[in-house]
């Protein structure tokens, strides 16, 4: 072997031999950060932070002005007989508002009986309006006491409907469940991980270290990123995007490292000797995928949404702390366990596992692709291709309140109040700065702007005012046409935003007037992601294509590359359309499908596919350049690598596709998709794409693959799998035959 050692092959040497003070200073690091995190606490987005557009100038004018937003909930009375003015009727409504009074964090409660506006036209459902006291994140914590009041008059009043509903009473409802969810996912993640591992390798070293690696690191970078959260605002996907990104490249990475050391350790070379033929060259791999994983991430910082920054913040810290422990950590445990890390075998896996080097559904599967590349590569493509149309009919909406699941009480709340009053719980909110919005020409614009906006046909009450104690901001809450995302809900905002507005305050002298709320906020969410997508992708590809050329010292090498992936991520896109978009599969996943995907999804999706997929192109990749540096023709050097490369990519793919399909048993539809979208591009990656495509195109391209413009030769070199020396035989071999 080389004596001269790469940055990975370095580094894993000194761990290996300082095995005692890397594993340490990995426990301090990660017991330091947790400390830290728990001492710092997670700084949240606040809603002026995570909005975009013209939201996020009202959001900013709001939390500027010291108008502390609050949590407006509606108590909805209602009867199939009964109007608001018979005795009955009134006396439900008394009790509902003498229950709010006595609630310390309810105010500003404004009951129907003193407003036609709260009462519907049929007269048979009345509104109860209050706020919860305190900031808007904050009230989800205080409505549980309100609710159970509010539950004690549904009680004494059992001939009416009474319920609450709004953002406080949603959010509390949401939180439980997908803090539940959550938990259960976490808690079945790692075994599921661990059970596959043990499948695979036989060993109950080899497999727990991968799982211990991953779920440190995800402890360690959590700690780390609340730290960060007072620079960088945390979102609420932060936490779940750091538990997926963690456990998916944390395992890959150590299944990287530990295969390869024991394929050498096969070969017959001492323990030291394969570790450090490990840290060399599948280390190198490693480094080169995290910086590959980490340029993806990146480009989230350029979607210019605050809450983009923050997941790619957060994915960043945890990769690179993967990286960290997989140079480091995992050599330094390696070398304390020796051969232990593969003797420790499960007996009644033993004789199978031993029988074999090569997973003979890989060699047959290759051997009919490689037989024909041209055909493999045609129809691989045309599937692919397939599978990817769908995506010229995706539709991206954000959530509202009718995609919660259904057996949320809140969601049939939501349809009564939506059927009395249209729009209603996603109304407008319409943010009017001025030196003193008590001004008599202020006063006049805003009952213009009332009339107005009521006269569009658009718009409906109950139409409400709030106004700040400086007097400097007054906001106008006017309900929308529509469920709040719909078309009909989006024309209605283009009316209030291109005609109403202008018409009335907009044309005050001295008055700021900018739209948030539902709607807005949604429509301007999205309208700032599809403006930046392009400019995310072209920094991806381009980058990614950069990496490649250096690495690889190729410039077909990074084409296929990117093409490859992005067809990968496109037929991902499609069976995510078909699936929940096309309501493929609302009964089998159990959801209800609301014709659309959710608006940040594909570009996330995007990004964090393309760095995980990467992680296995550089991975195989690496190996046949490495064997075609050995002198091997490159037909045979990509049957020989991917062969040796088949059952860890298997393994990580399979590891990968559990733990995101986790996701898709949780309740709430984001989270559906999020996992499903992961885990179908995950499993077409490591079949369609590295299986039939990879080798085809490479067969089918010989030594073209390594081909580079004479002007790009002042590259720099990177040092890669080297060609290991003739093995040395030992008795060791027979036990440690391969387990995948």
């Amino acid at each position: 072997m080389s004596a001269k050692l790469n940055i990975a092959g370095r580094a894993g040497r000194w761990s290996a031999e300082h095995w005692k003070t890397a594993l340490l200073g990995w426990f301090a690091f990660v017991a330091l950060a947790i400390a830290m995190g728990h001492f710092a606490g997670l700084k949240k987005q606040t809603q002026a932070q995570a909005a975009t557009g013209g939201s996020a100038k009202a959001e900013q004018i709001l939390a500027a002005a010291g108008f502390q937003t609050p949590a407006s909930e509606t108590v909805l009375v209602q009867s199939k007989t009964l109007t608001a003015s018979a005795p009955g009727f009134r006396a439900a409504v008394d009790d509902v508002v003498a229950a709010l009074k006595r609630q310390p964090n309810a105010y500003e409660i404004r009951s129907p009986l003193a407003n036609r506006g709260q009462i519907s036209k049929d007269g048979r459902s009345a509104l109860v309006l209050y706020e919860v006291r305190g900031r808007m994140e904050d009230a989800s914590k205080k409505i549980q006491p309100i609710l159970d009041s509010i539950a004690k008059v549904q009680a004494g009043h059992p001939s009416l409907y009474v319920a609450d509903f709004g953002m406080a009473s949603s959010m509390h409802a949401v939180n439980d469940t997908v803090a539940n969810d959550f938990q259960k996912a976490e808690m079945f993640s790692l075994p599921l991980t661990l059970v596959i591992l043990l499948i695979a390798f036989g060993s109950f070293i080899a497999a727990g270290v991968p799982v211990l690696l991953a779920f440190s690191g995800v402890l360690a970078a959590t700690g780390l990123g609340a730290v960060v959260s007072h620079l960088v605002p945390a979102g609420d996907a932060d936490k779940s995007v750091v538990l997926l990104i963690g456990m998916a490249v944390g395992v890959d990475y150590s299944l990287f490292y530990i295969r390869r050391a024991r394929e050498e350790r096969q070969k017959g070379l001492s323990s030291r000797e394969a570790l450090l033929a490990a840290a060399s060259t599948s280390g190198q791999a490693v480094l080169i995928s995290g910086v590959t994983v980490m340029i993806a991430m990146a480009g989230m910082l350029l979607t210019g949404s605050t809450v983009f920054t923050s997941i790619a913040i957060a994915s960043m810290i945890m990769v690179a702390v993967a990286l960290v422990g997989s140079l480091t950590v995992l050599p330094a445990l390696m070398a304390r366990s020796g051969d232990k890390l593969y003797r420790s075998r499960i007996p009644f896996l033993r004789k199978r596992l031993e029988k074999t080097s090569e997973p003979r559904a890989w060699s047959w599967v290759l051997g009919h692709v490689l037989s024909r590349p041209a055909l493999s590569a045609a129809l691989a493509a045309g599937a692919l291709i397939a599978l990817a149309l769908p995506t010229l009919t995706l539709h991206t909406q954000l959530l509202s309140y009718t995609d919660l699941p259904r057996s949320f009480p809140i969601v049939a709340t939501y349809e009564r109040v939506q059927q009395a009053f249209p729009g209603a719980q996603a109304p407008a909110e319409v943010v009017i700065k001025a030196n003193d919005v008590t001004a008599p020409s202020i006063r006049q614009g805003i009952v213009a702007l009332e009339h107005r906006a009521l006269a569009t046909g658009q718009m409906s009450e109950p139409i409400d005012l709030m106004i700040n104690s400086n007097h400097t901001v007054a906001t106008v809450s006017i309900p929308l046409a529509g469920t709040g995302t719909d078309a009909t809900s989006q024309a209605a905002l283009k009316t209030l935003r291109s005609r109403v507005i202008p018409a009335t305050v907009g044309k005050l002298a001295g008055a700021n007037v900018a739209v948030t709320g539902m709607t807005a906020g949604t429509n301007d969410f999205s309208a700032t992601v599809k403006s930046h997508m392009p400019l995310v992708f072209g920094f991806v590809l381009l980058l990614v294509f950069c990496l490649m050329t250096v690495t690889f010292r190729s410039i077909v090498i990074p084409i296929k590359a990117v093409m490859l992936n992005l067809l990968s991520v496109g037929a991902a896109y499609g069976v995510l359309v078909e699936v929940f978009q096309h309501r493929w599969a609302e009964n089998l996943l159990g959801f209800h499908s609301n014709g659309a995907i959710v608006t940040w999804l594909p570009l996330f999706l995007f990004v964090i596919l393309f760095g995980l997929s990467m992680d296995y192109h550089v991975f195989i990749l690496s190996r046949v350049k490495e064997l075609v540096d050995g002198g091997m023709e490159t037909g045979e050097a990509v049957e020989e690598g991917i062969k040796h490369t088949a059952s860890v990519v298997t393994i990580a793919a399979i590891v990968m596709v559990g733990v995101f399909g986790m996701f898709v048993t949780l309740r709430t539809l984001d989270v559906k998709q999020m996992g499903f979208g992961l885990a179908v591009a995950i499993l077409i990656d490591a079949t369609l794409i590295r299986a039939v495509l990879l080798p085809a195109t490479m067969k089918l391209l010989g030594d073209w693959n390594w081909y580079l413009p004479r002007w790009l030769e002042w590259l720099p070199q990177l040092q890669h799998e080297q060609r290991q020396p003739a093995p040395r035989r030992t008795r060791l071999e027979p036990a440690l035959e391969p387990s995948a």
